[in-house]
C-alpha cells in the first residue's frame, strides 16, 4: 500500500511511520520539516505545507490513502487553523477519489453519560480540541471515505503492547478512571484500520 502520510515528523506521526514501513509499506511522508524524517526503505520524505491544497493534491493521487497526523499547533488560532488543514485535506481526498483518515483528538468523544468530553478539556487545550471537533462535523457532513481516529485521553510515547480496546465515540478508560494509550499501540491500530477497514465514515477510538 502507498500512503501519504501527512506530519510524519510528529510524534504520532513519527510512530505511524515506523508502524506502516515495518509492515512493508510505502510511505510518502510529507512534513513542513522533512529533515526530521528517518529516510529508510520504503520511506521518500516530502516537504509541504497541509494547508496547501494545490501541493498536496498530486501527492494524494499517487497515494492508496491519505493519513493525515497533524495538530493545529503553529498560527495562534488553533480553530481557524484546524479549520484551514481540514478543508484542504478533504478537498485533496475528494478530488483524487482517496480514502482520508485524520488523527483527532479525545475533545470530539462524548463520555459514557452522553456529555461532551470537549466541556471537561482543560482551558490550555481547548482551542485545539474544539478545533479538531469541528473537522470532524465537516467530515460527516461530507461524501468522503473518511475515519477519524481520537486517541484516548492521554497519548504519549510508551511500549508496543498491542494489548487495547477500540471502540467508536465514548471515551475509553480504565478502571481506575485514566483514559491513556501510548502512541505506538495508537500507531498499530491505526495502520490495522488501513489494512482491514472497519470504521469507514465514523469516529473510532482507542484506550487501555
Amino acid at each position: 500500500m502507498m500512503i501519504l502520510l501527512i506530519g510524519a515528523s510528529g510524534m504520532v506521526g513519527s510512530r505511524i511511520l515506523a508502524e506502516a514501513v515495518a509492515r512493508g509499506h510505502e510511505v510518502a511522508a510529507a512534513a513542513r520539516n522533512p529533515e526530521k524524517i528517518a529516510r529508510t526503505g520504503g520511506v521518500a520524505a516530502v516537504k509541504v505545507d497541509v494547508a496547501d491544497g494545490a501541493a498536496l493534491k498530486p501527492l494524494a493521487e499517487a497515494a492508496d490513502v491519505i493519513v493525515a497526523a497533524v495538530a493545529p499547533r503553529s498560527s495562534g488560532d488553533a480553530v481557524a487553523e484546524a479549520k484551514a488543514n481540514g478543508a484542504a485535506l478533504m478537498a485533496a481526498a475528494a478530488a483524487a477519489g482517496k480514502r482520508l483518515v485524520m488523527v483527532g483528538g479525545a475533545g470530539s468523544l462524548n463520555l459514557p453519560d452522553g456529555s461532551a468530553v470537549l466541556d471537561h478539556v482543560p482551558e490550555a487545550y481547548r482551542a485545539e480540541a474544539a478545533g479538531m471537533k469541528a473537522v470532524f462535523g465537516a467530515l460527516k457532513d461530507s461524501a468522503l471515505d473518511w475515519t477519524f481516529f481520537a486517541p484516548a485521553g492521554m497519548i504519549a510515547p510508551g511500549t508496543r503492547t498491542g494489548v487495547f480496546r477500540l471502540g467508536r465515540d465514548v471515551l475509553i478508560s480504565a478502571a481506575d478512571g485514566s483514559s491513556s494509550i501510548s502512541a505506538e499501540d495508537y500507531a498499530l491500530a491505526l495502520v490495522d484500520e488501513l489494512e482491514r477497514p472497519a470504521n469507514r465514515r465514523t469516529i473510532m477510538t482507542i484506550g487501555y
